[in-house]
């Protein structure tokens, strides 16, 4: 589900999970060991990619139905500890997003500190109320952080789907790079920044951080219990397989 294969000191994980790399459980608990073996051994920088045209779809919905209560209470906290995870890893992450980053694709690739998108005809952006799911509490401080909160509210609001080229005036995407060299920048930028000392670089990356940080520890207490307790509503389930019906046509 994750593979990683080092360049130089610089680790690469790539996403490889089905035919659009969507998020479940087991690939949510595979990014929380990636992230506690990074930091054990903390490399020069990390890079995190997807497979073919997708970085992530998103949500694995069909498996969130099949799953039930028990899926989601694992799946809340696996999601919380994978994004937390890799937010606050101390060395430089760059997300290389080789192709669709929607929904908790979008939310991953925010986790990164930075974003090389492929100038393509990739699709981004937050699709949650689309479905009929409020947003954890992480997933939405994600966004907050890298696109601020008008844009953050305007794109959950709408929850439409945009353009890398458009992701720039968003404040998404910080370059945008032809398909074959979207990874080979990431590594550049990864090993650049990973060439700063290392106690710096981390202190600096906390600093910087510490308002999200500060706003999940004052807001999940606050929100994620009625947030889960939205999830697991019948109600939301049935608008949710009729989302899947509408789109997927099962």
């Amino acid at each position: 589900m994750i593979v990683r294969q080092d360049r130089d000191e610089i680790a690469v994980l790539r996403i490889e999970h089905g035919k659009v790399n969507a998020i479940d459980l087991e690939l949510l608990q595979a990014v929380g060991v990636e992230v506690g073996r990074l930091r054990a051994e903390p490399p020069r920088g990390v890079v995190l990619t997807g497979t073919g045209g997708n970085f992530s779809a998103g949500l694995d919905l069909v498996r969130f139905l099949e799953g039930g209560d028990d899926y989601l209470q694992r799946l809340l906290p696996a999601l919380h500890e994978a994004l937390v995870g890799l937010f606050t890893l101390p060395r430089p992450v760059i997300a290389a997003v080789n192709g669709h980053a929607i929904a908790g694709g979008f939310v991953l690739a925010c986790a990164c500190d930075y974003r090389i998108v492929v100038d393509g005809p990739a699709k981004l952006g937050i699709t949650e109320l689309a479905v009929g799911v409020p947003f954890p509490t992480g997933p939405l401080e994600m966004v907050r952080t890298v696109v601020g909160t008008r844009r953050a509210r305007d794109l959950a609001y709408s929850y439409r789907l945009f353009s890398a080229e458009e992701g720039r005036e968003l404040g998404f995407t910080d370059e945008l790079v032809a398909a074959d060299s979207v990874l080979d920048r990431a590594v550049a930028v990864a090993s650049r920044w990973g060439g700063t000392p290392a106690t710096a670089f981390e202190l600096t990356k906390r600093q910087l951080q510490e308002p999200t940080l500060e706003r999940l520890r004052r807001h999940e207490p606050k929100f994620d219990p009625e947030i889960a307790a939205v999830w697991g509503d019948p109600q939301v389930r049935e608008a949710i397989r009729a989302f899947i019906e509408r789109t997927l046509g099962r």
